[in-house]
C-alpha cells in the first residue's frame, strides 16, 4: 500500500496528517458525494467499489457521561451496551451531533476515528481484524481513508471487541 507524503497534499484533513506524522501507509479513496445520500457509509463502499464489512463507520456515543467513538462496519449497526462492556461502562447512548462535531472537529457524515480534536476511548469492532485494509472516513464527506487495521487500532490507540450488531 502507498503511503501518501506530505499530509495537507494528501486530503488536506487532520486525519491524513496524524496518519503521515505517524508513518502509517495509508491510500486516500477520494468520491463524488450526493449530499442526497440516505448512508454516508454504504454511499461511500458503492462509489469505491468495496464490499461494506470492510468500510467502517466512526460513531460516537455518550458512555456513562463521557464521549467515546465506536467503529463499526457501514453494514451493521453499533451495539451500545456491547461499547459500555468493552469500555467497562453501565450505560451508553448515542452522542448529540452536535457534541460529537465539537469534540472531534469533524462533520456528522465526515468524522474520522483518526486525528480528532480530543482523544477520545476508541473500540474499533473486531471484525476489522479479518480484512487486509479497511477504509474509514478521512475527514470529509466524499473521502475514505484505506488503512491496515492493526494501523487504525494503534493510531487510535483503540480496542477491539464485538460492538457490530
Amino acid at each position: 500500500m502507498a503511503k501518501r507524503a506530505g499530509g495537507k497534499a494528501a486530503g488536506g484533513t487532520p486525519a491524513t496528517v496524524a496518519l503521515t506524522a505517524a508513518g502509517v501507509a495509508f491510500v486516500a479513496r477520494p468520491y463524488d458525494h450526493d449530499p442526497s445520500a440516505k448512508s454516508y457509509g454504504l454511499e461511500a463502499a458503492q462509489a469505491l467499489g468495496v464490499e461494506p464489512a470492510r468500510v467502517f463507520k466512526t460513531l460516537l456515543a455518550d458512555v456513562d457521561g463521557t464521549l467515546a467513538v465506536g467503529v463499526v462496519p457501514v453494514s451493521a449497526q453499533l451495539d451500545l451496551k456491547a461499547l459500555a462492556g468493552v469500555l467497562g461502562a453501565k450505560k451508553a447512548s448515542m452522542a448529540d451531533p452536535a457534541a460529537a462535531e465539537r469534540s472531534t472537529g469533524y462533520v456528522v457524515g465526515g468524522i474520522s476515528p483518526i486525528g480528532q480534536r480530543k482523544q477520545l476511548a476508541t473500540v474499533v469492532d473486531e471484525s476489522a481484524l479479518a480484512h487486509g485494509t479497511v477504509l474509514v472516513s478521512g475527514g470529509r464527506r466524499g473521502f475514505d481513508i484505506e488503512l491496515a487495521p492493526a494501523d487504525l487500532v494503534r493510531v487510535t490507540g483503540a480496542r477491539t471487541g464485538a460492538i457490530a450488531r
